[in-house]
């Protein structure tokens, strides 16, 4: 017996798309699509470099995200930031499970393309670096690296100088009554946030009754999953980087795995892992 092709435009499927927006349209694959280009004859360079341009667009996501969360947590509109801190916890997710795919690279594969890369590192990345600021890990010495970009390098200055999720939580916790250091409300954005005793004491006493306190408890634990999975991310970076090339300078000039594993060193929000002890 003799089956007829499915053909889904007698279901009313559209097939046609002469001066119409098409899927592929729409997503501009046509540019996304063209942007993998190797340098090298290196089978691997297409997984390294498709593993890393996946990654842009998904911090490209949570960049939106973390800017909407700050603006919500500025108008005391907690709701809507819960849910995108919690996408993000799931963007994270996913950003952790691409490194399992880039770890099937060996390092003799890598070899085989790794002088294409020149001076490039992912330690360059200005989206990464907008996260880590959104995030509160500010560094003013890592904009050097992005000097060559004057567009980008005055879009990272703005978030460089502005309140972070932690800065923003702060100013929350403050606004809700609570005995907040003025020195905190208002100081400079740009400089790296200092673990404080007024703080850690206000976030007690949300933990002691979170009934009483229910959207700043629930803010709480949201922050909490996000640096949460934030570290996995930067420890299966480290494993990846060791496993692939071991304790090799990074083709940008960092020590490697060293400068990594300083990272997994750095807590965006302190008193929020301390008041854990304290309770």
């Amino acid at each position: 017996m003799t089956r007829t092709p499915y053909d889904p435009e007698s279901e009313g499927a559209q097939m046609a798309f002469k001066g119409r927006m098409s899927y592929g349209d729409y997503l501009q694959l046509d540019k996304i699509l063209t942007a993998q280009t190797p340098l090298s004859q290196a089978h691997d360079e297409m997984l390294f470099i498709v593993q890393h341009q996946a990654s842009e667009i998904w911090m490209r996501l949570v960049i939106h995200e973390l800017t909407s969360v700050c603006e919500h947590i500025a108008r005391d509109d907690l709701a809507p930031s819960f849910k995108k801190l919690a996408r993000v916890s799931r963007i994270l997710d996913q950003l952790n499970s691409a490194w399992d795919v880039l770890r099937t690279m060996t390092p003799s594969e890598y070899t085989t393309f790794r002088e294409a890369l020149g001076m490039s590192s992912g330690f360059q990345s200005f989206q990464y670096r907008a996260i880590e600021f959104l995030a509160g890990n500010k560094n003013a010495a890592m904009m050097r690296a992005h000097e060559h970009k004057p567009d980008i390098h005055s879009w990272l200055a703005a978030f460089l100088h502005a309140p972070s999720i932690y800065d923003q939580s702060i100013r929350l916790l403050a606004r809700k009554g609570l005995a907040i250091d003025k020195s905190l409300v208002d100081r400079d954005w740009s400089l790296p946030y200092q673990p404080n005793d007024s703080v850690r004491e206000a976030w007690l006493v949300v933990y002691r009754d979170p009934e009483a306190h229910w959207p700043l408890y629930e803010l709480a634990e949201k922050l909490v999953d996000f640096e949460d999975y934030f570290r996995r991310w930067r420890f299966n970076h480290v494993t990846t980087v060791e496993r692939i090339i071991g304790f090799k300078s990074g083709t940008g000039g960092t020590s490697g795995v060293n400068y990594l594993r300083k990272m997994l060193e750095v807590v965006l929000f302190p008193e929020l892992w301390s008041v854990r002890t304290n309770l």
